[in-house]
C-alpha cells in the first residue's frame, strides 16, 4: 500500500511539529561523520558510532529537537551492551541541507538506509544490522522495517510517535473526514505489514506521546516476537535516565534474541 505523506507537508502542521537547529559539533574520538544525499543538492549529516567487539549495529533515527552531537555521550552506554549506534539527522537538522517535512522525512529513509549498507559493507562490518527510532524518529524506522526489510533482524521503537491521527489532528485547516481516514488506514495497514521482530519501550508517564499509542502500535504489528517495556514513572523525554538498567536490559536481550 502507498501513503502520500507529502500532503501533510503544510505549514501549519510542518512549523509546530519540527524543531530544527543547525550544529556543526565535530565528532569525537572513534566516531565518523559522513553526509548521505537524499535528493540532488540535499545530503543528511550521519554520525557512526564504532566500537571494538560489537555484535550488531543500529541505524537509528533520532528524536525531534535533537541532533546527532546529543548521542556522544548515549553511545557509550550501547557500547556497554554490545551496540554500536548510526545516528541520522532530518533536513534542516545538524549539518543536513533542506526543509524538515514529513514527506522527506520518509522518502529520505530509503537512500539513507542504501547509505547505512553500504558504509558498513565498505568497512567489512558483517555483524546483524537492527532498525531503531526515538519519538518521531520511528515514522523512518517503521517505514524502512515495512518496505526494505532486508538487512534488517528487527526494529526498536522509543516512545514511539506513530499515531497519524494525532498529527493530522494538529492541522490548523483540517483535511476532510475521508481524507484523515483514508490516510489514517494506510499508514496502520503500513505498521500492520511489519513483520520482522520488534521492541517498545515506553514511558509510563509520557504525557506527550500517552502510553496507550504505543499499545495500538503493538496491537497492529504482526511480528510474533513483539513486546512493550513500560518504564514506571518515566515521562517522554527521561525514559532512558529512568529505565536505567531495565532500558538497556530490554534491549540486550531484545537483539540477543535475534542474532542468537
Amino acid at each position: 500500500m502507498t501513503i502520500d505523506y507529502g500532503v501533510m507537508d503544510r505549514a501549519e502542521l510542518t512549523i509546530p511539529l519540527f524543531y530544527p537547529r543547525p550544529d556543526r559539533t565535530p565528532a569525537p574520538p572513534g566516531a565518523a561523520d559522513h553526509m548521505i544525499e537524499v535528493a540532488p543538492g540535499i545530503s543528511i549529516a550521519a554520525r557512526h558510532y564504532a566500537s571494538a567487539g560489537a555484535s550488531a549495529t543500529l541505524l537509528y533515527f533520532h528524536g525531534n529537537g535533537e541532533v546527532v552531537s546529543n548521542h556522544d555521550a548515549v553511545a557509550p552506554l550501547y557500547h556497554r551492551i554490545g551496540l554500536d549506534l548510526f545516528v541520522v539527522d532530518y533536513r534542516g537538522y545538524g549539518g543536513s541541507g533542506g526543509r524538515p517535512g514529513l514527506g522527506a522525512l520518509m522518502s529520505d529513509a530509503h537512500p539513507i538506509a542504501d547509505r547505512f549498507h553500504s558504509l558498513l559493507d565498505a568497512k567489512g562490518v558483517g555483524t546483524p544490522r537492527f532498525l531503531m527510532g526515538r519519538s518521531l524518529g520511528s515514522l523512518p524506522a517503521i517505514e524502512l522495517a515495512a518496505r526494505r526489510p532486508g538487512g534488517f533482524r528487527g526494529l526498536i521503537l522509543e516512545s514511539a510517535s506513530a499515531n497519524l491521527r494525532r498529527l493530522l489532528a494538529r492541522l490548523v485547516e483540517p483535511l476532510k473526514a475521508s481524507a484523515v481516514e483514508a490516510l489514517v488506514a494506510a499508514h496502520e495497514a503500513i505498521i500492520a505489514s511489519v513483520k520482522m521482530p520488534a521492541l517498545l519501550l515506553h514511558g509510563e508517564r509520557d504525557t506527550l506521546i500517552p502510553l496507550e499509542h504505543a499499545r495500538g502500535v503493538e496491537a497492529l504489528l504482526q511480528a510474533r516476537d513483539r513486546s512493550l517495556v513500560v518504564i514506571p514513572g518515566a515521562g517522554h523525554n527521561d525514559i532512558l535516565g529512568r529505565g536505567g538498567a531495565r532500558y538497556f536490559g530490554a534491549i540486550r536481550a531484545f537483539v540477543e534474541r535475534q542474532i542468537g
